[in-house]
């Protein structure tokens, strides 16, 4: 039997631990590695092939969506699921778009895992009832600017080098982060301020007053 090989990004060892333990006791499973941050994951890639990525969206100081962009721009032909804690309307929608195979909530059973881990390697999309109800709210909205939410720390720094003219390797390089980070950063920006461009990026915050320099 050929099994899936797994490859798990999640920054709680206790978790990792106890989910490999998960895989392994599947026939067609197979834990290829796991590990905690966005740097080890990659390595990994370079090194073994992975079918299927299962990664947390909270990090800590990352956040799963940069690892897709890095994974993406290395050419991954992998699937991945995220198994999360919990994650809001706006992220769930970005996790679909970014074309994730799934979203599972840590709180479901084992098995139901595994089946998920299953019907995403089919090619279906695995999406927990909350998550699929985000997605139907969402719809719902019009796309207008949610600038009301609040804007991280990197975003405001890479917003600062959008304002100056900078390339994404110019303010990877300035913030000493990989251009992939930079591109994820833009695209929470985008998906907050509702639009598709740098130009309209720099627009709409010159017409809303956002303060670049916090």
């Amino acid at each position: 039997m050929t099994k899936t090989k797994i490859l798990l990004l999640d920054d709680h060892a206790l978790f990792r631990e106890g989910l490999s333990r998960l895989v392994e006791s599947e026939p067609d499973l197979k834990m290829a590695a796991h590990c905690a941050t966005l740097r080890e994951a990659t390595e990994i890639l370079h090194r073994q092939p992975i079918d299927l990525v299962l990664l947390d969206y909270d990090l800590g100081k990352e956040n799963g969506f940069e690892f897709i962009a890095q994974a993406r721009e290395m050419r991954f032909e992998g699937r991945f699921l995220i198994v999360t804690a919990g994650m809001s309307d706006t992220e769930c929608v970005q996790a679909v778009r970014l074309g994730v195979g799934g979203i599972f909530l840590k709180h479901n059973s084992p098995a139901l895992l595994a089946e998920a881990i299953r019907k995403v390697m089919a090619g279906e999309t695995w999406l927990d009832q909350s998550s699929i109800q985000a997605l139907v709210e969402a719809s719902k909205k019009q796309e207008t600017p949610d600038l009301r939410r609040p804007f991280t720390e990197r975003e405001n720094q890479v917003l600062q080098g959008v304002f100056e003219g900078l390339s994404n390797k110019e303010i990877g390089a300035r913030l000493d982060i990989s251009e992939s980070s930079v591109k994820a950063a833009l695209q929470q920006l985008f998906q907050k301020t509702g639009v598709r461009t740098r130009s309209q990026l720099v627009r709409i915050a010159l017409e809303e007053g956002i303060d670049r320099r916090k």
